[in-house]
């Protein structure tokens, strides 16, 4: 009997992962254990293995497709088995998933039926009834804005598929820019002749019966327009939890460089010989933050509902720019490592977070992190913390100033030190505290040896 292959549920917070890529045809043979498919989902790629030995008898998405979590994905079985030829409707599969268990490991091909979410079913506000639409249906609903129960639907029990939709869509005489124009403008469609194809009703058609100022105010149909997905919809989910939920306070110090500036110069070719990687000023600041953990306990915590949790491990997250997103993986142990180790590892996370090769565990476990932005020509900024986090520390680049030296004016190597603190869990003054030690501990480095 033909197998489900389905949409693991890798963890508590994730609806739906994007598929990137499938690595076997329909009708290849499939090993238990061998990689069948790809998924990207809460910032990292997953490849997803077969449970089951067979024949992929079956593939219901396509790449680039974003599937809720429990969705079929395809079928493993026997070469000639029948499988359907859509995905099974919310509810087909409850026996088997409730005997199967919580499906929350990758590629768990007995995982639980989708969620309703993630079903042809929909519920439809306006009329509270069920409305049937595929996937595809539905995407096209929510990008042109249309009402779903609108639609006459072609498939079984009256359900909506893609073309469905881009026929009704044809059909209607404005575009659901136009029609939002109109409405915005109190326009009168029946009035406004339309000069598309079949007599459709297009932007410019109506701005003629608006005023110069709406015109120039209307959306512009021809401008790019990009979804947020995948790694850009995770960053920008957990950007917005972070600044909604966190009360920031942000406290900036300009260090003087001057001499961590020749410790670097005297480990580099010490550490480059021992590991392979230069050592950069993003492992001497990871040091010096990790050493100030025992110090400064609520810098180094996680705030967990009504909780403040005081973290005895010191994990260390480095934001890492990735393409179109935000990657930090965690440096562990960060207080228990030398230079020469913290920077193997950290140069080592930063090459797989690029490459996307993160594991889960690379990724949690943050209790403070570090953004460095002095590649740029940033001198500060505000860091926005990481949740459960209390705190995130933003690094400028090192730039010469003039400074005063015991009545003398000198220039010297100056960096800002921009510290981002959670209200709730950290006063000014503890947090003031820990920057003061750490511009003390940057510019007297060589305690960081011992």
């Amino acid at each position: 009997m033909a197998k489900e292959v389905f949409m693991p549920k890798l963890s508590s917070t994730m609806d739906e992962g994007t598929l990137l890529e499938w690595f076997k045809e329909e009708g290849d043979p499939v090993e238990v254990g061998e990689p069948i498919f790809e998924i990207m989902t809460d910032k990292i790629n997953i490849e997803v293995e077969s449970y089951e030995e067979g024949v992929l008898l079956k593939r219901n998405y396509d790449v680039d497709a974003e599937i809720p979590v429990n969705a079929v994905i395809g079928y493993v079985g026997e070469e000639g088995e029948d499988v359907p030829e859509n995905p099974p409707e919310a509810g087909a599969n409850d026996s088997k998933g409730a005997q199967a268990g919580s499906g929350e490991d990758a590629g768990q091909t007995g995982a639980p039926a989708a969620e309703e979410r993630g079903s042809d079913d929909v519920q439809d506000d306006t009329e509270g009834e069920k409305v049937r639409a595929t996937p595809a249906a539905r995407r096209v609903a929510r990008e042109e804005n249309v009402n779903l129960a609108s639609v006459q639907g072609s498939g079984p029990k009256g359900r909506r598929h893609e073309q469905d939709m881009k026929d009704a869509l044809d059909s209607t005489k404005a575009t659901p820019l136009a029609g939002k124009i109109a409405g915005d403008q109190g326009v009168d469609l029946a009035e406004v002749e339309g000069s598309g194809a079949h007599g459709k009703v297009r932007k410019d058609d109506v701005l003629q019966h608006t005023t110069p100022a709406a015109a120039q105010s209307a959306p512009d149909e021809d401008a790019e327009r990009i979804k947020l997905k995948g790694l850009r919809k995770a960053v920008a989910d957990k950007m917005v939890q972070s600044t909604s939920e966190i009360p920031h306070v942000t406290l900036t110090s300009d260090v003087d460089m001057t001499h961590v500036i020749d410790v670097r110069k005297t480990l580099l070719p010490i550490i480059e010989k021992q590991t392979g990687y230069r050592v950069s000023y993003t492992e001497i600041l990871i040091k010096a933050v990790s050493q100030l953990m025992d110090a400064h306990p609520r810098v180094n915590a996680s705030l967990e509902g009504n909780e403040i949790v005081l973290n005895k491990s010191v994990n260390i997250g480095l934001a890492v720019a990735v393409e179109d997103g935000l990657i930090v993986p965690s440096v562990k142990d960060a207080d228990k490592k030398g230079l020469a180790q913290l920077t193997k590892v950290s140069k080592t996370l930063g090459q797989k977070a690029r490459d996307n090769k993160l594991t889960p565990d690379e990724m949690t476990g943050n209790t403070f992190s570090i953004s460095n932005l002095g590649m740029y020509a940033i001198d500060s900024f505000t860091p926005i913390i990481n949740p459960p986090e209390t705190a995130i520390l933003g690094v400028g680049r090192i730039v010469e100033k003039p400074v005063v030296i015991d009545g003398e004016i000198e220039v010297r190597p100056m960096m800002a030190l921009s510290l981002s603190f959670d209200h709730r869990a950290i006063d000014g003054a503890p947090a003031a505290a820990f920057l003061t030690d750490l511009k003390e501990r940057l510019e007297n480095p060589y305690g960081l040896l011992i």
